[in-house]
């Protein structure tokens, strides 16, 4: 154990700095550091810089623990792999998710490669999730040596922190080189052991916005690349005769999205860009007038046209079923992919409880059939399948 070597994503928050100090207590040689992910001048993430307050907490409690400290400047691939992407997926009318992104593509590729490169045996995080390791015997009758471990992704223990979500597009190669320690702990006791070890971080709020970055106005984000336009926004009555159709009780059929066109409502506001909106949103419509609040049910940003509906329990709102193309499924146990449907639980998004769901696999892509239906399925972000507490592979929703 003591000639293993552990890099530690510091981030000048409380939960990197409590697993750098439980893996030096394990007897890990801990090195920590810091990314930094943003200094483009040509857009403004905030009028502060939280990223340099984050890199002297993070360096303050590697000098409190004694480890060796270093910052590593990722912005130019965290601009191409995240920011272009969310722009990209904006100005398409979808709502990428740069965290999981930034997980899948920041820390734990470029940062684990240049770990790696320092010699590392594995890299640690903060994150409340957790991990272990099988052996799969994939051809029973067959004696094959070595043994090949099948790793697993756990929730966290902390039903209220849990953050696998997050890290639902790594793969078999990744989590073999990662360790999660206090995935086991609840957040509170990660303070109290911050606290009792005199941590700076001990007390420090939780970072909000974008993954490694800090708070961001998304809104005036998007608006310093992708142009503003007037449009329409066409509210559509929730007794609509098109809400009346029954699907048919096809994977296929109730995966089918509700489609509008300007004449089948009424024009009751503007907006500065159908790109700027998702499906679920109520805030930024500046529309009045109405007994319930209004949620957007879809965008179409080659019309430029925002569709709404009056109140949360809008019929087009719900969905029994999305599809995933093939190429956006991704399974972080491959040995459980099967061709027959299964039942699993599944989430779209973040801290929403999950839900049971039937798998079905097709050739093109995966169906995910709710057994209730789901309220604000946005094309672009990631939908997550669980068996138990086990993360058994994710994609985006199409």
């Amino acid at each position: 154990m003591q000639n293993k070597r552990v890099i530690v994503g510091l981030s000048g928050g409380v939960d990197s700095s409590v697993a750098a100090y439980l893996l030096q207590q394990q007897g890990y040689e801990v090195i920590g550091l810091f990314m930094k992910n943003w200094h483009d001048d040509s857009v403004t993430i905030s009028d502060d810089c939280p990223w340099l307050e984050d890199s002297n907490d993070a360096m303050l409690v590697a000098e409190k623990l004694g480890i060796p400290f270093q910052n590593v400047d990722l912005s130019e691939q965290y601009k191409e792999r995240i920011v272009d992407y969310m722009f990209e997926e904006y100005q398409r009318g979808r709502t990428p998710n740069p965290d999981v992104l930034c997980n899948r593509e920041i820390k734990f590729d470029v940062f684990l490669d240049i770990a790696l490169s320092l010699g590392a045996d594995y890299v640690a995080t903060g994150h409340y999730c957790q991990k272990d390791s099988i052996i799969v015997d994939t051809d029973p009758g067959v004696d094959t040596e070595p043994a090949e471990f099948t790793h697993r992704l756990l929730a966290g223990a902390d039903p209220n922190k849990d953050q696998s979500y997050f890290l639902c597009q790594l793969n078999q190669a990744q989590l073999s080189k990662t360790l999660f320690p206090i995935g086991g702990l609840q957040k509170r006791e990660v303070r109290t052991i911050a606290s009792e070890q005199g941590l700076v971080t001990a007390e420090k709020r939780d970072s909000q916005g974008l993954c490694f970055v800090g708070k961001v106005s998304l809104p005036d984000f998007l608006q310093q690349k992708l142009a503003t336009k007037k449009g329409h926004i066409v509210q559509i009555v929730n007794t609509h005769p098109m809400y009346a159709k029954t699907p048919e009780n096809t994977p296929a059929s109730m995966a089918e999205k509700f489609v509008y066109f300007p004449e089948d409502g009424n024009v009751v506001g503007t907006h500065n860009g159908a790109h700027f909106f998702t499906v679920g949103q109520r805030k930024g419509l500046a529309v009045g007038g109405t007994k319930e609040p209004l949620f957007v049910l879809a965008t179409d940003v080659q019309k430029n046209i925002i569709y709404v509906g009056e109140g949360k329990d809008h019929p087009g709102l719900y969905r029994r079923a999305l599809w995933i193309d093939q190429a956006d499924v991704h399974w972080i146990r491959p040995d459980l992919q099967t061709d027959q449907p299964m039942i699993v639980q599944a989430r779209i998004r973040y801290r929403q409880p999950l839900v049971k769901v039937s798998l079905f696999q097709e050739k093109n892509g995966v169906y995910l059939v709710f057994d209730t239906p789901q309220s604000a399925i946005a094309a672009g972000q990631f939908a997550a399948w669980y068996l138990d507490n086990e993360l058994l592979g994710s994609g985006v929703i199409g």
